[in-house]
């Protein structure tokens, strides 16, 4: 029996012709060809134009509300806004001016506190209250004796009530403050100047007075604005607390999203790209836990270094600082805090997951954070996600360390309390459900179905054609046989 010959087709044996034939192999598209026909098809979909912009308009429209809508009319949002009054006089004129005031004052708009002075310089301090009004202790005397002036001609001075606003506590916050006493004193100083004009009238048996006696008659008490504990230069007209605090919250977010990107893509779970560069690493077969611990180590490592940064960047601007070793302990904490539950959320739901990082951390974190605008200034609706938004949290430590002497009651136990409650969180939900995902099998690894790579031309070799020649040959020598 003569050797096979090696052919480049398999034959196909058919009734009619016992003759050896091969047809050739239709040509296979290439690749890059066939990449290019799929993806020219894909985009005619309508859903690839559809989602993307659906998903981006509606981020940008949650954020132009939020933003736009928690700073454009403070005073038409104002509820329970705390303020205070201090009464030092020994007279009857100043609890007339604070019953005055506790009356004349919306107790819906307006929390007005009765102090006394160490109760009123404790909630100054730790940023309680954004202002106060102080009346002094010789406001009857001076108020007396300027009435008498009016008929005699001795000296006199007008009594003065101070108005005490807290820069430290927020700007826009003791605005309003300043704003609200200030109108609150002048109807009271109106009031009186009534009053007293009425019995000048009556001293002098209704002789008329001249001009420049009526008009200070009709205002008798000077009001005079004061700052408490003036902020220092280099805060920004107290702003600086507010974007270092915004600073520690973007390290946390944007580190989160890059350190889980170039995890992923050094571990070949996703591409790496760089202008025309695309590749995949090699896969490692990794847990989704054991990636996510990866992340989080890289994320606290992280976190000790940006807050070092930040504050030598600070001090190198001529940001003043109180207590650098603290804001330095506490920023790694609250970046570290922020950084692990935006990486578990990434990690969980994938790119959902930074969607809804982005919506916690920047959409709802700003405006609920009662830094630019105080939230008792800000719509109902601001004040509900300060319960579990860390932008407010940390904007308290900042604050506290910033402005407020790193006192424990200004709002940083509070922060401490709440950001360390929220990183437990961020770890067992992370851990937990990663932790899950592995158990039931569900891992990041490609599938083996060889339909989910690109087909190439098929390689024929001697071997896959040598049986059926062998094949039709001994199909033909039992037939010469058998004739």
């Amino acid at each position: 029996m003569p050797e096979p010959e090696a052919r480049h087709a398999a034959v196909e044996p058919t009734p009619d012709n016992d003759v050896d034939t091969a047809e050739p192999t239709p040509p296979q598209p290439s690749v890059s060809r066939r990449f290019r026909l799929v993806s020219t098809k894909a985009t005619r979909k309508l859903w690839i134009w559809t989602v993307p912009v659906v998903i981006t308009l509606a981020l940008m429209s949650a954020l132009a509300a939020f933003y736009l809508g928690g700073l454009l009319n403070p005073m038409a949002n104002l509820r329970h806004f705390p303020i205070a009054v201090l009464n030092e006089d020994a007279g009857p004129n100043g609890g007339q001016i604070v019953e005055n005031l506790v009356s004349g004052l919306d107790n819906n708009k307006y929390d007005l506190r009765v102090l006394s002075r160490t109760e009123t310089l404790q909630q100054l301090n730790t940023g309680q209250i954004y202002g106060a009004a102080v009346i002094p202790p010789n406001f009857s005397s001076k108020l007396q004796a300027f009435a008498r002036s009016a008929v005699t001609p001795k000296p006199a001075e007008r009594p003065t009530i101070f108005v005490s606003t807290n820069p430290r506590a927020g700007t826009l916050g003791a605005g309003i403050a300043e704003r609200a006493l200030t109108r609150a004193v002048s109807l009271i100083d109106r009031g009186m100047g009534k009053g007293l004009s009425k019995d000048i009238a009556q001293r002098t048996g209704g002789a008329p007075l001249p001009g420049a006696v009526k008009v200070m008659l009709a205002s008798p008490i000077k009001i005079e604005p004061t700052l408490h504990n003036p902020l220092p230069e280099g805060t920004g007209n107290g702003l600086s607390a507010f974007y270092y605090s915004l600073l520690l919250l973007l390290a946390g977010f944007t580190g989160s999203f890059v350190v889980s990107r170039v995890v992923d893509s050094m571990l070949g779970q996703v591409p790496a790209e760089m202008g025309p560069v695309y590749r995949f690493a090699q896969q490692v077969k990794i847990s989704r836990f054991r990636s996510l611990l990866v992340k989080w180590a890289l994320m606290a490592v992280l976190a000790v270094l940006t807050s070092a940064i930040y504050i030598v960047i600070a001090r190198g601007l001529g940001m003043p600082i109180q207590n650098s070793w603290l804001l330095w302990l506490y920023g790694a904490f609250a970046i570290v805090a922020v950084g692990v539950t935006s990486t578990s959320l990434i990690a969980v739901l994938g790119s959902l997951g930074l969607l809804l990082s982005f919506l916690l951390f920047v959409i709802l974190g700003l405006p609920s954070a009662g830094a630019m605008v105080p939230l008792e200034a800000a719509p109902p609706f601001f004040s509900w996600p300060t319960k579990f938004e860390p932008m407010y949290q940390v904007f308290l430590g900042a604050r506290a360390l910033l402005y407020l002497n790193g006192q424990a009651d200004a709002g940083l136990s509070e922060a401490l309390i709440l950001t360390g409650l929220g990183l437990a969180a961020g770890l067992l939900f992370g851990g937990l459900v990663t932790y899950l995902y592995d158990r039931r099998d569900d891992h990041r690894l490609p599938p083996e179905d060889e339909d989910t790579r690109p087909s190439e031309p098929a390689a024929v070799t001697t071997e896959s054609t040598a049986e059926p020649t062998i094949a039709a040959e001994a199909i033909t020598e039992t037939t010469n046989t058998t004739e």
